[in-house]
């Protein structure tokens, strides 16, 4: 047989001579040797050795079809007059520690691009652990530590995985400019961060604008450590916030209400308060549903319009007039005399700075919350995230996912 294929094929470099083939099993097994002449030192490569055993190794490789190859080779124990180590022979188409071929894991990388980890395990016949080792290190190796000297717009959030993770909540910062995950930190708040910090800081990235909710952890932590940045509350928290607040309204309102038949009539109504008007489907009576239930209350009437007034704050014609729109709408909100909406009203006043800032920088963590639906598909469709780091690198990867191939 020629040397030629398994060069070509296998990736056996010059320096290994073919013996034989052997069948085994339904698997085909080449037997090859190292040359004499290609026996070097290990550490200092050096050629002043003498040969001290040899050692078999089965390695496996790219399959032909269906059908398993293995490389059976002959490992080369030396001894090294220069350095004094006594060593086996590097292997140049495997690593070290590993029972598979360069080409094998090449493979492995290019079909993970159309397949899940347990659809190329069951593929080629490898272990799951194997696979995802593989697809761990080339992770590691492409996404640990993402380039930041160039990011200008970021957004941070938290992501939550579930009371039973450790940690159940990681902190996510997103590149708005490229798209990508630039750092992934454990737990939630201002210690999450600051192993980004610090990459910053060295990167000496020139940060121009932070989208982020209202959490004062996060608002504190940019602060802190971008003073010059601009930060922007963008609309999904605030209306997220408002409607947080709508939803407990409705609630109080439900069990002070007394006639039984107006009770009916309120209740099952808390997704038509949130939906957008243009949202209403006509078809199941969802507007008259709401009309009848803001007539029972005035209150709930008041809260309703209030937060449809609001949604007109990021359509305003400049900062200027958005300023105005926004000082006019919270004087409604505090004379409505509802504690809710009056709690909502003096966080809104308080944060009025980064929610103008919108007009500055037109960012908004929205991307991150496509991503988190994303990753969490990832974390359902993928058994085996009990590894953290594998997790946290497949996020930094996830730009280049496919919602069924997340896993």
């Amino acid at each position: 047989m020629s040397t030629s294929l398994l060069y070509h094929a296998f990736g056996i470099r010059k320096g290994f001579k073919y013996t034989r083939t052997q069948y085994e099993n339904g698997a085909v097994i080449f037997v090859v040797k190292p040359e004499q002449q290609s026996l070097i030192c290990p550490a200092c490569e050096s050629r002043n050795i003498i040969r001290k055993g040899v050692i078999w190794r089965m390695i496996r490789t790219v399959p032909i079809g269906r059908m398993p190859v293995y490389i059976k080779v002959a490992v080369q124990r030396v001894r090294c007059f220069c350095c004094g180590v006594i060593r086996q022979i590097k292997i140049p188409f495997a690593r070290e520690y590993r029972r598979c071929s360069r080409a094998l894991e090449r493979l492995v990388l290019t079909l993970s691009n159309h397949m899940t980890i347990r659809d190329v395990a069951d593929f080629l016949k490898l272990g799951w652990d194997l696979v995802k080792d593989i697809q761990k290190e080339y992770l590691k190796k492409r996404f640990n530590k993402p380039k930041i000297h160039k990011l200008k717009q970021i957004a941070i959030d938290e992501i939550y995985l579930g009371k039973k993770n450790d940690p159940q909540y990681l902190t996510i910062v997103y590149d708005l400019k490229n798209g990508n995950v630039v750092f992934v930190g454990n737990g939630k708040g201002a210690d999450a961060l600051q192993p980004f910090w610090q990459r910053v800081k060295r990167a000496k990235a020139n940060i121009r604008a932070v989208a982020t909710d209202m959490s004062p952890a996060y608002i504190s932590a940019v602060m802190e450590h971008l003073p010059g940045a601009a930060l922007v509350f963008d609309h999904f928290h605030i209306v997220k916030l408002f409607n947080e607040k709508l939803t407990d309204l409705r609630r109080k309102l439900f069990h002070q209400l007394t006639e039984k038949e107006n009770k009916k009539l309120l209740k099952g109504t808390r997704w038509l308060l949130l939906k957008n008007p243009e949202n209403l489907n006509t078809d199941k009576d969802e507007p008259k549903r709401l009309q009848e239930a803001l007539e029972l209350n005035t209150p709930l009437t008041t809260a309703y319009y209030l937060k449809e007034d609001l949604r007109q704050l990021w359509s305003q014609p400049t900062k200027e007039k958005a300023a105005e729109f926004l000082e006019s709408w919270l004087q409604r909100a505090w004379s409505t005399g509802i504690p809710s909406i009056i709690s909502v009203a003096n966080t809104l006043a308080a944060r009025r700075s980064g929610i103008l800032a919108w007009y500055n920088y037109q960012i908004s963590t929205g991307p991150l919350e496509g991503l988190n639906n994303k990753i969490k598909t990832m974390k359902r469709q993928a058994y085996g995230f009990r590894d953290l780091e594998f997790f946290k690198l497949k996020i930094k990867a996830i730009h280049l996912s496919r919602y069924a191939l997340v896993g």
